[in-house]
């Protein structure tokens, strides 16, 4: 029982998702002071709010927040952002720079245009040889 423990810890994708989580909590506190720091004081600049936080409606004299949010979708947005444009397209570019265009496995029938494994002599829609 403990050696599959020892293996389960041991093994690669647990220790990745370990230092996944770290760095993401680290990137989550910079993502943040980005946003309240850089982005508040320009929204702030634009609309006289830094923050929207207390902002609210009352209806039937309970309040709803809805700044808090505002503040939260704004700081989503911005995290989605960065890491799309700053990690995801990168990446995927390098990936594709390293791996290189792959190799076809299907072609079109010439009969109705579906696609075929490469190795058909018969297409499976419409029948016809290949």
């Amino acid at each position: 029982m403990l050696k599959g423990f020892r293996d389960f810890i041991l093994r690669g994708n647990v220790v990745d998702l370990a230092v996944a989580v770290m760095i993401g909590a680290a990137f989550n506190s910079i993502v943040a002071s980005f946003t309240k720091d850089i982005v508040g004081q320009l929204i702030a600049a634009l609309a006289g709010k830094p923050d929207f936080g207390n902002l609210d409606i009352h209806l039937r004299g309970t309040p709803i927040h809805y700044g808090n949010f505002l503040n939260a979708t704004i700081s989503f947005v911005i995290t989605a952002s960065i890491v799309y444009f700053l990690i995801v397209l990168p990446l995927n570019y390098l990936l594709s720079k390293i791996k290189g265009p792959e190799a076809a496995s299907t072609k079109p029938c010439p009969q109705c245009l579906s696609d075929v494994p490469l190795t058909a002599t018969r297409c499976k829609f419409c029948t016809q040889p290949i």
